[in-house]
């Protein structure tokens, strides 16, 4: 299906891509372009990439599809030192968790190539970073949104599906300001969170004794603050509006629950909990549905 693919970061996002695409057949060169050497030369030594890129022009000639998978922060950048070397039949996406930004910064490098930018973002992940967390399985049966611009060819949004899909993802299609609203709240205020409340107990001078007891709950939720802090800064200040709107509705709600508290109104703080316990199990029971549909085959 690939001729070349080429990867800028190399590590849980861009490699499990890789490998991906390799289990499937799909890919025949992997091209892999990144920061830190160490990592690209793990990456290669995992058999995630099969060729380390020391010139962007030998990297980008003849590539099929060019993915970045890089912070958030950095895609203007490598935007910038590619567009040169682009050639006319590359397409180029993303793996950004935020792309209102992503897409600004894209029109401002790439100019009057932007056709060639297909955004999108893989709705999956794990804790842990780096090339020794890829996995071929990552995106099977998991959402990647894709944000098409205007100016995308038909033909290039579906090179981009088409990759994904090859991944075993589901493919789902949002405006980039529409993906950032969503996704300041069911994912970027939860891992502000986790990060607050891990960071709040660290502090405490009896931090240690408090994480001795820490268990299964406090495990499940705060899962998501062992990932890539450099990561979910540059995220949460790329969706910056959209996460400020969601904090304060989750302040109020938590000003909320403290009055219950204070005056003793277990009514109240019943019907929050059975109202998030409904709406829970009811979401639970759909990503099972869909978990299932995927693993079974079928529209």
């Amino acid at each position: 299906m690939f001729n070349k693919i080429v990867i800028f970061g190399v590590g849980l996002i861009g490699g499990s891509f890789a490998l991906a695409l390799k289990k499937a057949g799909a890919v025949k060169q992997v091209v892999g372009i990144g920061r830190t050497p160490s990592s690209l030369d793990r990456a290669k030594e995992l058999g995630i990439i099969d060729v380390i890129s020391t010139s962007l022009d030998d990297a980008l000639s003849g590539a099929d599809l060019v993915l970045i998978a890089a912070p958030v922060a950095q895609t203007e950048a490598i935007f910038a030192v590619i567009k040169p070397h682009l050639q006319p039949g590359t397409v180029v996406t993303d793996a950004g968790s935020t792309k209102t930004d992503v897409v600004a910064s894209a029109r401002k490098a790439l100019g009057e190539k932007i056709a060639q930018f297909v955004p999108g973002h893989p709705i999956a992940g794990r804790e842990l970073n780096g090339p020794d967390a890829a996995v071929a399985e990552l995106y099977v049966g998991k959402k990647v949104v894709l944000t098409a611009l205007p100016e995308n060819s038909p033909d290039n949004v579906a090179r981009v599906a088409k990759a994904w899909q090859l991944c075993g993802a589901i493919l789902h299609a949002l405006s980039p300001q529409e993906h950032d609203h969503v996704f300041a709240s069911v994912s970027h205020l939860p891992h502000l969170l986790a990060y607050a409340l891990v960071d709040d107990i660290a502090k405490k001078s009896h931090a240690d004794i408090l994480f001795q007891y820490a268990a299964s709950g406090f495990r499940d939720f705060t899962r998501i603050a062992g990932s890539s802090p450099e990561m979910w800064r540059d995220i949460s200040l790329a969706n910056s509006a959209a996460l400020l709107i969601e904090l304060d509705s989750y302040i109020a709600q938590l000003t909320s629950l403290r009055h219950s508290l204070a005056t003793a109104d277990g009514t109240a703080l019943e019907a929050v909990f059975a109202n998030a316990q409904r709406a829970r199990r009811n979401w639970a029971r759909a990503i099972e549905a869909t978990e299932k549909q995927a693993s079974e085959g079928g529209d």
